[in-house]
């Protein structure tokens, strides 16, 4: 039973953390580089902001939106 766990312990260490050992070793030369893929992260997530924005003011702007209080059954 051990060398199960042991087994489990090695392929952890050796295989599936070993990307994660690279990007230790790289933010000591580059903070930056390091943590690429934050940013690229948070790139898409603020362009899809952008884009949710303007399609919700282009619903607005064509008055699509029901805004009658009694619209939905929670409001009143």
């Amino acid at each position: 039973m051990l060398e199960f766990f042991q087994s489990i312990q090695s392929l952890f260490e050796e295989v599936l953390f070993l990307p994660l050992n690279g990007l230790r070793a790289l933010e000591l030369e580059s903070w930056t580089a390091a943590n690429f893929m934050n940013w690229f992260f948070m790139l898409i997530g603020f362009v899809a902001f952008i884009y949710w924005m303007k399609q919700l003011k282009t619903f607005n702007d064509n008055n699509e939106e029901d805004r009658d209080p009694t619209a939905h059954s929670f409001l009143g």
